[in-house]
């Protein structure tokens, strides 16, 4: 009588254990080299989206493309997106080792393990999305752009945004209706879900795994085809259209955008999908370092930004157009001739500063050029 007394209370604990600690409970061991790492990571993670978000500011105050225009509010919305993700999580994952909370006291029913868990794949979903909306904003720019030009207002572009952060958070809420589960995950200092090949946690780590890779394949497949239409219209035949500085500067950031997201984010997706696939076991350390890795996205994607608004590296743009004219002077000159029915430069008939070419480059200073 007596042991089944003590059994049923010890499954009477179980059961009353919160899911979040199902698996892994605390108290676990502190380390130094993760705080180290923690604030180092997002203070610099903090000020260098700070920064990034002033210059896109400017530059978007200074523009007067609509293409431009369109393509800088996609980047404060990944620039909010990367401040924010590094001020919530980062500022829990500090305080865990300054403090050294005890999560079982401090959390009792989840709550707050469950809202770091969602931070973490809101936060984590929403710069792919916004990269493959990006690259559907450019393709749809560059191949068809007399449409782009003419039905596609701010507001819209803003509407694009703001549904990126509804699916992503439609995504994270998917946990808390019982479609796989936010857990505790070693060394304690932080929560995701719960990466298994069983029940509803194998859904939602396809699910996570699958529109991540989406995302960066979609990216992939339309800036490729937006690079080549690109080639074409600045390259061609067509002499007389004009090289289009602006989309050349807006289709490499956000290729380079494409590639620190690549390398940061499929060593973790894919590893997930393999995992839950073939129904392997899942190593804590190696979900630890392939999350650190893709965390490392919001730091190097706000110096994408602030690199390409140095006015030293539009000057070196301008020598790799021309090194024959940049060895004899500070500039590139061209004069246009106009022969009836045609537009074509000369070189050297006349002399402008890089500024005034990059002005005279834009789409509202000639007919020919195509809008976007």
């Amino acid at each position: 009588m007596n042991l089944h007394q003590l059994s049923t209370m010890n499954a009477s604990a179980s059961n009353h254990t919160p899911l979040c600690y199902s698996i892994r409970s605390p108290p676990f061991n502190r380390t130094t080299t993760t705080i180290e790492y923690s604030s180092v990571f997002s203070t610099l993670g903090l000020v260098s989206n700070l920064i990034a978000f002033i210059v896109l500011l400017k530059s978007f105050q200074r523009t007067q493309s609509r293409s431009r225009s369109f393509f800088l509010i996609f980047l404060g919305g990944l620039v909010v997106t990367d401040f924010m993700g590094l001020l919530v999580t980062g500022s829990i994952v500090v305080s865990y080792y300054v403090t050294l909370f005890n999560w079982r006291k401090l959390d009792p029913h989840c709550h707050f393990c469950n809202f770091m868990g969602m931070s973490m794949v809101f936060y984590g979903l929403c710069p792919l999305l916004l990269g493959a909306a990006m690259a559907v904003e450019r393709f749809i720019g560059i191949n068809c752009p007399f449409a782009h030009s003419s039905s596609m207002p701010k507001s819209r572009t803003i509407f694009m945004v703001l549904m990126v952060w509804f699916l992503a958070g439609c995504i994270a809420l998917l946990p808390l209706t019982g479609i796989g589960s936010y857990h505790i995950q070693l060394p304690g200092s932080w929560c995701f879900f719960n990466i298994s090949h069983k029940g509803n946690d194998l859904a939602f780590s396809l699910l996570f795994s699958v529109v991540g890779l989406t995302c960066i394949s979609v990216s992939f497949l339309l800036n490729t085809v937006s690079v080549v239409t690109l080639i074409k219209v600045c390259c061609g035949h067509h002499r007389n259209q004009r090289r289009r500085d602006h989309e050349v500067e807006m289709m490499v950031q956000l290729i380079l955008i494409m590639a620190i997201a690549s390398i940061c984010w499929c060593p973790l997706l894919i590893y997930i999908l393999v995992s839950v696939v073939t129904a392997s076991d899942v190593e804590d350390e190696i979900v630890l370092s392939y999350i650190r890795m893709a965390t490392c996205n919001q730091i190097f994607d706000p110096w994408i930004y602030i690199t390409f608004q140095v006015s030293q590296l539009r000057s070196l743009l301008q020598r790799l157009r021309c090194p024959e004219l940049m060895s004899r002077s500070n500039t590139c000159c061209y004069g246009y001739a106009s022969p009836p029915g045609t537009r074509s430069w000369i070189r050297g008939s006349t002399s402008c500063s890089a500024e005034q070419f990059l002005g005279e480059s834009s789409p509202a200073s000639t007919g020919l050029e195509i809008p976007s």
